[in-house]
């Protein structure tokens, strides 16, 4: 469902996930007036993006309790070794700002809680979400082996999206979390942003633009990017950047990012300026989410012995 919706708008969702209000690593507002902002402000991002909220419970699936309450019966069902096997867990857990939290590790089970609730049967995902999904497929099938056949076991459509690599670090997946600044490209970010952080994007000593990720990630991966705003091949993209030394290539990826992130960025604008629709949203996809998700939560309930 929900997860449907972003395929649909993938042409901006590679770039959705390097969306992030705020300083990087900011801790989760206390104040609910705060909170509400950031709440209403990454919906209109959303929004902007094409994801219709008639369509799709996204917006307000983390406010519907019965995805943690489903989260915490999964919990009790998964060892630790099997959450501390997964790479997401082993390579975070390296860095030493994530330090190796409980509720980094136990994240994935509530992805399987946000999935199963739903009882989807089909799962877009992207390369690095194929361990997760092998962990959701596990849960499912270990409750309905305890517990009945209640639960699909959803399949995992690999999707075509790639993945965007950090600017800084082109060997690692661009992030919102990343502790530097400047390797990580938002959509809210203002053109004068964007145009200094493809300055400093790694690069090499070769001068020419060619697309050879093995040998030359940085400007292979600043090559991607552009097809990918542009809408062109990879090889296009090169042949038109023939005679074009890495230095002004990178103004031109920025200024195709500027020019792709225009319209999103002015209808992110436009859609705050009007909150009452934006809580409208939010209602309406509380409603639905909390009517496809009570039934299923409550049956798991009775089915484990809590009511």
């Amino acid at each position: 469902m929900a997860l449907h919706s972003m395929r649909k708008a993938r042409e901006c969702w590679n770039f959705i996930r390097a969306l992030h209000q705020g300083p990087d690593a900011a801790p989760v507002p206390q104040d609910p007036t705060i909170l509400r902002q950031s709440i209403l402000d990454m919906t209109a991002a959303l929004l902007a993006c094409g994801i219709n909220p008639e369509k799709s419970i996204l917006f307000q699936q983390s406010q519907v309790s019965e995805h943690t309450q489903l989260s915490w019966i999964l919990t009790c069902m998964v060892r630790l070794p099997r959450l501390q096997h997964l790479h997401q867990w082993k390579a975070k857990t390296a860095k030493e700002k994530h330090n190796g939290t409980v509720g980094l590790l136990t994240y994935p089970v509530l992805q399987a809680a946000d999935i199963l609730l739903y009882k989807s049967t089909h799962v877009p995902v992207g390369e690095d979400q194929v361990q997760h999904m092998e962990l959701v497929q596990d849960l499912a099938q270990s409750f309905n082996k305890k517990y009945g056949e209640f639960f699909p076991v959803p399949k995992s459509i690999l999707t075509s999206m790639k993945k965007v690599k950090s600017l800084r670090d082109p060997s690692a997946k661009m992030s919102k979390s990343d502790p530097d600044k400047l390797a990580t490209v938002r959509i809210t970010d203002s053109p004068e942003e964007i145009v200094q952080k493809f300055r400093k994007a790694m690069t090499d000593f070769t001068s020419e633009v060619t697309y050879e990720p093995a040998s030359r990630g940085g400007v292979s991966n600043l090559v991607a990017i552009h097809a990918a705003v542009a809408g062109l091949p990879v090889e296009e993209v090169v042949r038109r950047s023939a005679g074009m030394d890495t230095a002004r290539y990178k103004l031109v990826v920025a200024d195709a990012v500027i020019e792709k992130f225009a319209p999103i960025k002015s209808e992110i604008e436009k859609l705050k300026m009007n909150k009452d629709h934006l809580e409208k949203v939010l209602q309406v996809g509380s409603a639905r989410a909390k009517e496809l998700a009570y039934p299923v939560c409550q049956e798991v309930k009775k089915l484990v012995g809590f009511l």
